[in-house]
């Protein structure tokens, strides 16, 4: 497989979106590959006594794909854990760095694993093991060798970028990409039409302009950058 540009690693269906879909958006419009891989199915980000846990992960996972689509994004990979389920384990580090070594991306996106007090479990274990699968395991022929035996020579990913962190040192530029975000997010309706904030789309968009403050930008989405050595 061609080497892809950026590797959106991310807990749950829409964490892509509200993380980093502006970024995404801009790097696609300039034909760079992007893929995502989703750790969990979602399954229980509903407040519907009567949803099927099982039938929101098929909603979700549908609503994913079509996010992507409008954003561009070549492919999705959904790693079909449950949701809130996720752990720092040797076996997910390793599915990770196959799928790293596959793609072999020059970025690595995800949420970030320093996040203090209110953050979703899940959300801080799959940055935490990114970073781990990232430096040193993809890198190195002896960690996981059985992966040689696939086929999957190790790989440097050059940067990490992380959303949601409180230790911002990147912010980019998505003011001529802020619509397609929207777009994206709309189509999470599962979780649009559930969410506590009444008027979401004006919510969406002080947080993404406050993200710009400081810059010539009027919205931004904001990151701890962190440049991995060669």
């Amino acid at each position: 497989m061609d080497s892809i540009y950026a590797l959106v690693i991310a807990a749950h269906p829409d964490d892509p979106e509200f993380g980093a879909a502006g970024t995404v958006a801009k790097w696609t419009r300039d034909d760079k590959k992007v893929v995502y891989l989703i750790c969990t199915d979602g399954d229980k980000g509903t407040s519907d006594r009567a949803m099927n846990p099982k039938e929101l992960a098929r909603i979700r996972q549908d609503e994913q794909r079509a996010a992507a689509r409008v954003l561009g994004v070549q492919d999705v990979v959904f790693l079909h854990y449950p949701d809130q389920g996720l752990e720092d384990t040797a076996e997910f580090r390793k599915e990770l760095v196959r799928w790293i070594r596959r793609f072999r991306p020059w970025i690595v996106l995800s949420s970030d694993p320093y996040r203090r007090y209110l953050w979703h479990r899940d959300h801080r274990i799959v940055g935490q093991v990114v970073m781990d699968a990232l430096f040193p395991y993809a890198r190195d022929h002896l960690a996981f060798p059985e992966l040689l035996a696939e086929g999957l020579e190790p790989h440097k990913v050059k940067e990490a970028w992380f959303w949601a962190a409180e230790d911002v040192n990147h912010r980019e530029d998505i003011t001529d990409t802020f619509d397609l975000k929207m777009k994206a997010l709309q189509c999470h309706a599962s979780q649009w039409n559930a969410h506590p904030v009444r008027d979401i789309r004006a919510w969406v968009e002080e947080r993404f302009r406050t993200a710009a403050q400081g810059t010539p930008y009027t919205y931004a989405e904001a990151f701890h950058r962190v440049i991995l050595p060669d």
